[in-house]
């Protein structure tokens, strides 16, 4: 039987700690299933594992591409789906691990997707129109197109607006009767972290001042100096376009900070909309029990896949993040 483990639930909530502690326990390989992750040079904004998580456990799907070069579902789907069994035959067990739910799904429930190569001359229409009139105008144009497809996009991502209204227009069908499922031939677990919406918000503002003292204008500015344009998709991520609009004298650092930290929180509520607490296919764990959650996450990894984990004396030798030791 093969087997894999997705680890999920909204940004800052401690996916990529726990993962990194149950590759370690069970001889795992994690595979990213974060959008911006894919993208090279753009680390602090992303919250990319370090290099030394990477040395401790292999990590797959990160710096993928440059930040100026297309990158879709559809290969997204292709690559993770091609890693988990490349994973599987090494005999590890795969942990795709990220909150970004069209990513995770595609791969857990076996998306069929259509290839449909992107038109640069509509790409740039739909911007400029964005630019002028706006992220809803998309969003709204979407609704009217397929109301499915747009209850899964959060209202200001214009580059999966954009991607959507692409696939619309070029096959004359609605994006969301496109895809079908194939099955998978792998069982999967799903382990989802939560915690109460204000600890959550408290944490996702710690984590962007963090991200700040680490670099992230340093970063931005880096980008731009490799001739990466603000209005390239990879660039309207949240961060890379609040502190690209500073370093264009649009708005102060503070103004930036606090738009960074309050779109994260919407993120973070829409990223709860694609993996719902009452939804029984996972299973949801308190992440501000740090006390519990990684013991509990152990028994249900091991009574999924009937696994047994590395000897403690080989754990403990390794340096695990955070609450891993004492918890193991």
């Amino acid at each position: 039987m093969k087997y894999l483990v997705a680890v999920v639930g909204p940004t800052a909530v401690g996916k990529s700690q726990l993962a990194l502690n149950l590759a370690q326990c069970f001889g795992g390989e994690i595979i990213n299933a974060d959008s911006r992750q894919v993208y090279r040079y753009m680390d602090i904004g992303t919250n990319k594992p370090t290099l030394a998580e990477q040395e401790l456990v292999p990590h797959h799907l990160i710096d993928v591409v440059d930040p100026d070069e297309d990158f879709n579902l559809a290969l997204y789907c292709k690559l993770a789906t091609q890693v988990i069994e490349v994973v599987q035959q090494k005999g590890k067990l795969p942990l795709l691990v990220g909150g970004s739910g069209l990513y995770v799904w595609s791969v857990i429930e076996g998306w069929s997707i259509p290839a449909v190569p992107p038109n640069k001359e509509l790409r740039r229409a739909l911007e400029i129109r964005a630019q002028k009139e706006g992220s809803h105008t998309l969003y709204r144009e979407l609704q009217n197109i397929d109301p499915l497809a747009a209850g899964k996009i959060h209202p200001t991502n214009i580059r999966r607006l954009i991607r959507a209204l692409e696939i619309y227009y070029a096959t004359g069908q609605p994006p969301s009767r496109l895809r079908h499922k194939e099955a998978q031939d792998f069982s999967v677990i799903i382990i989802g972290l939560t915690m109460e919406r204000s600890e959550l918000y408290r944490k996702i503002d710690q984590r962007v001042d963090k991200m700040i003292e680490k670099g992230l204008v340093e970063e931005v500015k880096s980008l731009l100096q490799r001739g990466y344009d603000v209005s390239l998709p990879s660039m309207s991520g949240i961060g890379y376009k609040q502190i690209g609009q500073f370093l264009q004298d649009e708005i102060t650092l503070p103004v930036a900070i606090e738009r960074i930290k309050y779109e994260t929180h919407r993120l973070a509520r829409h990223q709860y909309a694609w993996f719902r607490l009452s939804d029984v296919r996972i299973h949801w764990l308190d992440a501000s029990r740090s006390s519990d959650i990684l013991s509990a996450a152990q028994n249900l990894v091991k009574g999924f896949c009937h696994c047994e984990e590395h000897s403690d004396e080989a754990i403990s030798n390794t340096r695990l993040p955070r609450f891993a030791r004492n918890d193991m």
